[in-house]
């Protein structure tokens, strides 16, 4: 298993980040909140996650090993794969999934695209007792360094990988651009992508 790859950055998507290791480009699946604390030519660490198919081997990155060890955990539910964990991990910070799970919070497990009430009440029956009580610890937000893709770009592909049409995604841009023009520096892409999944689900 690789746990973990650290080299720099030689190449940032919307969805991937490619990390230079002895020579060899790692292409590496990430959420737009690991996505935007990396910069171009800087040097990296990701705790990541392998996870093997028949057609493919496919190498998931995290900001840290709290995040990654969420991830693995959330599939031994019946049901989540790693796209729709790495989804939940896009919507909510592990604390935030561990609290919800904790309190039996429906709404924000069907906050996440793919989730609905019947799965969300299934899942809180087979994590309550895996994820644990939340830590309590708050990871402080980022601006976009330079040299990543812009938030634009970076939330349209986010929602595309989630589940939802161009279209959809276009309108969902269209309806966070005001909050993203009002933030400070360089808007956070996790903040505007759960705004636009808010959009998304009322517009349902």
């Amino acid at each position: 298993m690789i746990a973990f790859v650290t080299g720099p950055v030689a190449a940032l998507a919307p969805t991937t980040a490619v990390v230079e290791v002895g020579g060899v480009g790692m292409a590496v699946q990430c959420t737009p909140n690991t996505l935007s604390t990396l910069r171009i030519g800087q040097e990296a660490r990701l705790h990541t996650s392998l996870v093997v198919r028949e057609d493919s081997l496919t190498l998931y990155g995290f900001a840290d090993d709290d995040e990654r060890q969420v991830f693995e955990l959330l599939q031994t539910a019946s049901g989540v794969g790693p796209r729709l964990a790495q989804a939940m991990l896009a919507v909510h910070t592990p604390d935030a999934l561990r609290a919800a799970v904790a309190s039996g919070d429906e709404k924000a497990l069907t906050a996440v695209p793919g989730i609905g009430k019947k799965g969300a009440q299934k899942l809180l029956l087979e994590l309550k007792d895996r994820l644990g009580e939340p830590l309590g610890t708050v990871r402080p937000g980022g601006a976009a360094p330079t040299g990543a893709p812009g938030w634009r770009d970076q939330l349209h592909a986010a929602l595309v990988g989630l589940g939802y049409a161009a279209r959809e995604a276009d309108e969902a841009v269209t309806a966070v651009t005001p909050q993203a023009e009002a933030a400070d520096g360089d808007p956070q892409v996790g903040r505007l992508l759960k705004a636009a999944l808010q959009t998304l689900n009322r517009a349902r």
